[in-house]
C-alpha cells in the first residue's frame, strides 16, 4: 500500500512539474542553429488579410503556435497581452498562429468569453506549424530584426517578464 501511495505521489509530482510554466523563455528554450526562418503566409483572423513572416524584416517577431483548447497556452495570453502592449511602437511584431480546427469561429467565441486578444492568424492547411517543425502547443520561436531563427520555446512562459523583455528588446538594438 506504501508503495502505491508513493508511486501515486511521484507521478503527481511529475505531472506538476511538466505542466508547470516558466518564468522565463529560456528555461524552456530549444538550442536551434541561427538560420533563416521558415518564410510562411499565414491568414489574419481581424481582416483576413494575408501576412507573409519574410515582410517583417526590420522587427523582432514572437511567433506563436497555440489552440483554445489548451490550458498552457490559455494561461500564457496574459503576459503575451502584456508584452504586446509593451512593445507597442517598437520594432516588435506578435504573430500567433491557431491551430484549432474550427478556424475563425473558434478562436471569435474563444476570445468573446474569455476577453482576451492577441494579433492572430490562421494556418489551415497546416504549412507554417509543419514548417516550424512544430510537436506540440505551445511552441513559441524568436526570430531577429534579420529574420534569422534565434530561439525556439516549447511550453508556455512568462513573456511579460524582465527577463523576456530584456531578451526581446536587445534583438531590437
Amino acid at each position: 500500500m506504501k508503495r502505491i501511495f508513493f508511486l501515486l505521489v511521484g507521478c503527481l509530482f511529475l505531472t506538476l512539474t511538466a505542466c508547470s510554466k516558466t518564468d522565463t523563455p529560456k528555461k524552456s528554450a530549444v538550442a536551434v542553429e541561427k538560420s533563416p526562418a521558415p518564410d510562411v503566409s499565414v491568414i489574419s483572423v481581424t481582416n483576413g488579410s494575408t501576412l507573409k513572416l519574410s515582410d517583417l524584416k526590420g522587427k523582432v517577431v514572437l511567433l506563436n503556435f497555440w489552440a483554445t483548447w489548451c490550458p498552457p497556452c490559455r494561461e500564457e495570453i496574459p503576459s503575451m497581452m502584456k508584452l504586446n502592449t509593451l512593445m507597442a511602437g517598437k520594432p516588435f511584431q506578435m504573430v500567433a498562429i491557431s491551430i484549432d480546427e474550427g478556424g475563425k469561429q473558434a478562436i471569435e467565441s474563444f476570445y468573446k468569453e474569455s476577453g482576451f486578444s492577441l494579433p492572430t492568424y490562421l494556418d489551415e492547411s497546416g504549412v507554417s506549424a509543419k514548417a516550424y517543425g512544430v510537436t506540440g502547443v505551445p511552441e513559441s520561436f524568436i526570430i531577429d530584426k534579420q529574420g534569422v531563427l534565434v530561439k525556439k520555446i516549447i511550453g508556455g512562459a512568462n513573456w511579460d517578464s524582465p527577463e523576456a523583455v530584456s531578451f526581446i528588446e536587445g534583438l531590437m538594438k
